[in-house]
C-alpha cells in the first residue's frame, strides 16, 4: 500500500513511517520540520518539506495514496495557552486543508492522531469515547475541533475517517524539548544530568503512559480495519500512574535515588487520565504489550547510549 504521513518526521510519525517501510509499503511524508527531525526516518521514506495547509502540495503528494495518517500538529499544552491562534491554524486549519486535498485526489481513508487531552477533567474513570469532552486548553480544543471536522467532512464527501485519541505516548526517539518537554523525557534528562527532578503540582495527578510500539500497532491496524469509519478510538495502556510513581519507577530503572521537587504553585493539569480500551480491543484487535517499567528501560537505555552516560 501507499501512505502519506503528515508530520511524519515527528516522534510518533517517524516510528510509524519506519514500521511501514520495513513492512514493504511506500511511504511519503510532509513535514515543515519545525519540530520534526529527518534523521529519524528510514532512507526509504520519501520526505517533502512543506506546510500541512498547502493544498496544492498536498494534492500532488496524495496521488495514488491509499491511506493518509494525519499526525501534523502543534502539541504543547502550555505553549497553546500562549499561542492559541497558531494552534488553531495548524491543528484545525491543517486538518480542513488536508480533507479538501484528499477529496480532490480521491483518497479513501484518513487516520487522525488525536489526543486524550480532549477529555479534560472527568469524574468517571477510565475514560470512554462516549464521555462528553471537557477540554481545558487551546491544544485540547484544537484536537477536538479537528475530530469534528474530520468526521463531518468525511461523511459529506464519502471518505472513511478514524480518529485515535492517543494518551501519553513515550519511548525511544522522543526528545526533551528545551521548552515544555513531555514529562518522561524531562524527568529522565534531569536524572541523567544531575538536575533537580521538577514535578508540577503535588505529583498525585494520574496519567496513562503508552509505549510507542503499542501506539504504532494501533495506527497500523486503523488503516485497514473494517467497520471503523466515523469512529473515535482510545489508544493508551489502560493503566493510570501518578507522576510521583513515575519518578519512583525511573529511580528503580536507573538504580539511583530521585527526590522530586514539587512546584505546587504550578498546576499539574487534570487530576486523572486513564483510557478505557474496549473499543480498541474490539475494532482494532489492539493489545498493550509493553509495561511502563519495560518501556522506561528501553527509553532510558537509548538515552544512556546517546549521552554516553555509564549505566
Amino acid at each position: 500500500m501507499k501512505y502519506l504521513v503528515t508530520g511524519g518526521a515527528g516522534f510518533i510519525g517517524a516510528a510509524l513511517c519506519n514500521t511501514l517501510v520495513r513492512a514493504g509499503h511506500v511511504v511519503r511524508v510532509i513535514d515543515d520540520l519545525s519540530s520534526g527531525e529527518p534523521a529519524r526516518l528510514d532512507q526509504a521514506v520519501h520526505l517533502t518539506r512543506g506546510d500541512v495547509a498547502d493544498v496544492p502540495k498536498l494534492w500532488s503528494l496524495l496521488q495514488g495514496i491509499d491511506c493518509v495518517y494525519h499526525l501534523a500538529a502543534r502539541v504543547s499544552v502550555p505553549e497553546s495557552v500562549l499561542y492559541p491562534l497558531d494552534y488553531n491554524a495548524t491543528n484545525v486549519g491543517g486538518t480542513v486543508a488536508l480533507m479538501q486535498a484528499m477529496r480532490d485526489a480521491g483518497v479513501r481513508r484518513v487516520v487522525l492522531g488525536s489526543s486524550g487531552a480532549v477529555y479534560g477533567e472527568q469524574l468517571v474513570q477510565p475514560l470512554k469515547e462516549d464521555s462528553i469532552p471537557n477540554p481545558s486548553s487551546p491544544y485540547a480544543v484544537s484536537k477536538l475541533a479537528a475530530e469534528y471536522y474530520l468526521h463531518t467532512i468525511g461523511a459529506l464527501w464519502g471518505m472513511e475517517t478514524v480518529a485515535l485519541r492517543i494518551f501519553n505516548a513515550y519511548g525511544p526517539g522522543q526528545q526533551a524539548r528545551v521548552s515544555h518537554p513531555p514529562v518522561i523525557p524531562a524527568i529522565v534528562r534531569q536524572a541523567l544530568t544531575g538536575g533537580s527532578i521538577i514535578v508540577h503540582g503535588n505529583g498525585k495527578q494520574m496519567r496513562d503512559f503508552v509505549y510507542i510500539d503499542d501506539v504504532v500497532n494501533a495506527l497500523v491496524s486503523a488503516a485497514s480495519a473494517p467497520h471503523v469509519s466515523r469512529l473515535t478510538i482510545n489508544v493508551g495502556s489502560g493503566v493510570a500512574c501518578s507522576i510521583n510513581d513515575l519518578v519512583a519507577s525511573i529511580s528503580r530503572v536507573l538504580g539511583k535515588e530521585l527526590v522530586p521537587l514539587h512546584v505546587t504553585a504550578d498546576s499539574g493539569g487534570v487530576s486523572r487520565m486513564c483510557a478505557e480500551l474496549s473499543r480498541a480491543h474490539e475494532r482494532l484487535g489492539y493489545e498493550t504489550r509493553v509495561t511502563l517499567e519495560q518501556g522506561l528501560r528501553q527509553y532510558i537505555h537509548t538515552q544512556l547510549i546517546a549521552t554516553h552516560t555509564p549505566a
